[in-house]
């Protein structure tokens, strides 16, 4: 996979594929501003973009670990997120508490995690991008697209005259999409999977894995939102007799089998199931008795 050019938008894929704990990037060269978007494709790519040809501002779709890995390289460029996705960048406490994880085995883990891997640096200040503004860079516009769900305020760009659509988390990816945090929403991922499908767009760029599209993706879109049912209806058939949410996570129902490490993998196995288990209990598909679920 390589780097790609678009008139003066660039592809910067990301190490390892665009896998967490990277992601691909898309840098916006205009000459009133220099812009990167989710700087966490790749340490020496950012470093060297920087040195050379210059960063003014840092864009982030929105507030995940794998999409602001470097922003540290950028000092004090001014920072552009959601107002909605911006209080976890202010404090690990918070940012912490966003992702869902309380015991205190869990908090000690990942915040060795993100100083280590992801020097995470409290942000105190930010441009806060409104939903459907248009952005006037001079030779480069872009209209931004409101796609909460994966977070409240997670944003795609569309670049109407380049005809490009910038996905963010929104991947394509054969894992399908993610809405494990205490503030994610399954019903919103599903409104923002099928608005970024009717965008009259002719090139997209995901963050993870495949990353550059020059076709339409056609059935990926609906390959990406019937994950969502599958996953439910494994969780159906599972509660065909009562299990607890432990007993449900357990059966790694979403991820397929055991990943490590197990810190990491067990508690989005749970998150994402209790989302389900939310979802499918409002639907009147399941009831809970005490700390069991089952099947209507």
């Amino acid at each position: 996979m390589k780097d790609r050019q678009f008139g003066r938008l660039r592809f910067v894929c990301g190490e390892n594929r665009g896998k967490y704990p990277y992601n691909h990037s898309l840098y916006i060269e205009s000459k009133e501003a220099r812009v990167i978007i989710d700087p966490a494709c790749s340490l020496e790519k950012l470093s060297r973009l920087r040195d050379k040809e210059g960063v003014d501002m840092v864009w982030l779709s929105h507030w995940h670990e794998d999409h602001f890995h470097y922003v540290y390289l950028f000092g004090d460029s001014p920072l552009w997120i959601s107002e909605r996705d911006f209080p976890p960048l202010t404090d690990m406490e918070i940012f912490l508490d966003w992702y869902g994880v309380w015991d205190e085995r869990g908090r000690d883990y990942w915040k060795q995690v993100m100083r280590d891997v992801f020097n995470f640096q409290p942000k105190h200040k930010a441009r806060f991008i409104r939903d459907e503004e248009e952005i006037d860079l001079g030779q480069v516009k872009i209209q931004v697209i409101a796609t909460p769900g994966h977070t409240p305020g997670h944003l795609s760009f569309f670049f109407p005259t380049e005809e490009l659509l910038f996905l963010g988390d929104y991947d394509l990816t054969s894992f399908g999409p993610w809405y494990g945090d205490v503030a994610s929403s399954i019903d919103e991922t599903i409104k923002s999977i099928r608005r970024l499908k009717e965008i009259p767009a002719k090139k997209w760029i995901a963050c993870h894995e495949d990353g550059l599209f020059e076709e339409n993706p056609g059935k990926l879109w609906d390959n990406y939102e019937n994950i969502i049912y599958e996953r439910e209806r494994k969780i159906l058939e599972f509660l065909k007799k009562p299990h607890t949410l432990e007993e449900i996570s357990a059966a790694w129902l979403i991820y397929g089998k055991p990943r490590k490490p197990l810190e990491f993998f067990e508690f989005n196995e749970r998150v994402l199931v209790n989302k389900h288990l939310e979802r499918l209990e409002k639907r009147g598909q399941i009831v809970r008795d005490k700390d069991q679920y089952r099947k209507v």
